[in-house]
């Protein structure tokens, strides 16, 4: 076996390097609201939806809306968050695992 193909995965080390300075579940929380944030706003622009409309549709300030969309910011509720969903016509799925 050569010795590349004994050596594990990247992730699998970095995963490790994460858990091992308590940092794995705060990386995984910051990294879903990102893909969330980036999602949703895929989605506005698969539908031609402008801030201001999303805002309207959302019963929000486009101030709000820019948090959401901030994937900087991780202090964005799931309720926020479904609730942007739901006004694109698409809902949140979360699950324990």
């Amino acid at each position: 076996m050569s010795k590349q193909s004994k050596q594990s995965p990247l992730g699998s080390s970095f995963d490790s390097f994460l858990q091992d300075d308590g940092l794995y579940e705060e990386a995984t929380l910051a990294a879903t609201k990102r893909v969330l944030a980036m999602q949703i706003a895929r989605e506005m622009e698969t539908q031609n939806l402008s801030k201001t409309k999303m805002a309207e549709r959302m019963h929000t300030s486009r101030s709000a809306l820019a948090r959401l969309l901030d994937p900087d910011n991780e202090s964005v509720t799931l309720q926020t968050l479904d609730r942007a969903a739901r006004s694109l016509g698409r809902r949140i799925a979360v699950a324990l695992i």
